[in-house]
């Protein structure tokens, strides 16, 4: 990596929580250049703008959340194993943030519809990403008979992501991460139900082994 590669990720990497916290308009030159260290020119001598600077925040900060879910699906096979998995990662922001300021999708979400078209597409594509995430997984539950037949990919990862990011929202509004906690708790269950019945000779079998 370059000096000039190495000072471009550090802005990135300093810039980010700030923008998350103050959101793209909040975000003025004083509060980028107090976080990176560096003066005006120092900043846009490797951004063309305060727009490209805060994509490239954004993007690094969803690579960040990839990160953490390759990391928490990382040898997970089941299905309901592996939204479980998802549900708890994401859970984790509500009393260990993984960027200051919540969740980087929904707060880019929120705000860059009427100021920024590319931070909102961004934004679009990190949700499709996730919803993509959770639909496969719930497809492969379905194809391996662990999941009920009739689990929609959509309407899961719908009801996930809905849940979770309005928890999320609560537990900030209000401080208590006990909003968080009882949507997990929600979660659990729902993903329960989405479990397959057992084949009717199974559960025969069952009952014949019953004393």
């Amino acid at each position: 990596m370059t000096k000039g590669e190495e000072t471009r990720r550090r802005i990135v990497a300093r810039s980010a929580p700030v923008f998350n916290t103050r959101g793209y308009v909040g975000t003025s030159l004083a509060d980028l250049t107090r976080a990176t260290g560096l003066e005006k020119g120092g900043i846009y001598n490797h951004f063309a703008s305060k727009e490209a600077l805060a994509l490239a925040a954004f993007d690094y900060a969803i690579a960040e959340i990839e990160r953490r879910y390759v990391a928490a699906l990382e040898g997970k096979q089941a299905a309901s194993e592996r939204l479980l998995a998802i549900i708890h990662t994401f859970a984790q922001q509500a009393e260990a943030p993984w960027l200051p300021g919540g969740c980087p999708i929904s707060n880019t979400a929120l705000e860059a519809d009427d100021t920024s078209p590319a931070l909102r597409e961004r934004a679009q594509v990190a949700m499709t990403s996730w919803h993509r995430l959770i639909g496969a997984t719930v497809k492969r539950g379905v194809l391996s008979g662990e999941l009920r037949a009739d689990a929609d990919p959509y309407m899961v990862a719908t009801v996930l992501s809905a849940t979770l990011e309005g928890a999320l929202m609560l537990s900030q509004l209000y401080g208590d991460p006990a909003y968080m906690r009882r949507a997990v708790a929600h979660l659990e269950e729902y993903v329960r139900s989405l479990a397959a019945p057992p084949a009717p000779e199974a559960a025969a079998g069952a009952d014949e082994a019953i004393p």
